[in-house]
């Protein structure tokens, strides 16, 4: 008897199915300033994640803080670790995101600090980078598995000078990332400053306008795919 289609089908689905169903669901914390809490680029990648097939339902943000704008009233998950007016150097200091890890796991962490910083002062670039090795190893103390993207900022666009900071702490983000980096917790570099226009992309000098919110997430997003496929063991497709 020669056997049926469903006879046929039915185990390709139900294979499919349990696969989808022990899928690893991933942590995400996007980690940072008021560049992180404002704007909805965060809505923009959890809605896309969303609409992929591979992924809906696999990927769960975290973090206590949870932002309070409409982002067009698209229904999306709103936690996160966005802190506005807090420096790097202050947070990496008084070891508070161990703390948040810990209400708080994560699977995967995109930060986006040092705005603060240089907005209020002028710490040196290394300083900064202290900072930023500092919380990795905060990270890596809650999860040593746990997988970094961490930015090149974005432009500022009050003050030339502190803009010329901008654009020498991002010189020396690939470097550092590199130096980092490890088999078991990768980082990766992202550039969400090339391509900012600071005239258009921000509204008050800051903060990101919706086209500037749109770059960050298309910044963010190819990384943070390649972080969530890795985390499950799948690939980045």
């Amino acid at each position: 008897m020669r056997p049926s289609i469903l006879t046929l089908f039915f185990p390709c689905v139900l294979s499919l199915y349990l696969t989808r169903q022990e899928q690893k669901v991933v942590r995400w914390m996007p980690l940072g300033d008021s560049i992180t809490d404002y704007g909805c680029w965060r809505a923009w990648i959890y809605l896309r994640l969303q609409n992929d097939p591979d992924l809906y339902d696999s990927v769960d943000l975290v973090g206590g803080e949870h932002a309070g704008e409409i982002c067009d009233d698209s229904e999306f998950d709103r936690d996160h670790e966005g802190h506005p007016g807090f420096p790097a150097i202050q947070m990496a200091n008084e070891g508070q995101l161990s703390e948040w890890l810990g209400k708080n796991p994560a699977d995967v962490v995109t930060m986006h600090l040092g705005t603060v910083d240089i907005v209020r002062g002028r710490p040196r670039t290394e300083e900064l980078l202290r900072a930023y090795t500092a919380l990795v190893g905060q990270m890596r103390g809650r999860n040593p598995n746990i997988r970094i993207i961490v930015a090149q900022i974005i432009p500022l666009g009050l003050d030339a000078e502190k803009n010329e900071q901008v654009k020498e702490l991002n010189r020396a983000i690939p470097t550092w990332a590199a130096s980092q980096n490890t088999t078991a917790s990768p980082i990766w570099a992202v550039d969400l400053f090339t391509g900012f226009d600071a005239e258009v992309d921000l509204y008050d000098g800051i903060h990101a306008s919706p086209s500037g919110i749109q770059k960050i997430a298309e910044g963010f997003y190819p990384t943070l795919l390649t972080a969530i496929r890795d985390v499950q063991g799948v690939g980045s497709g």
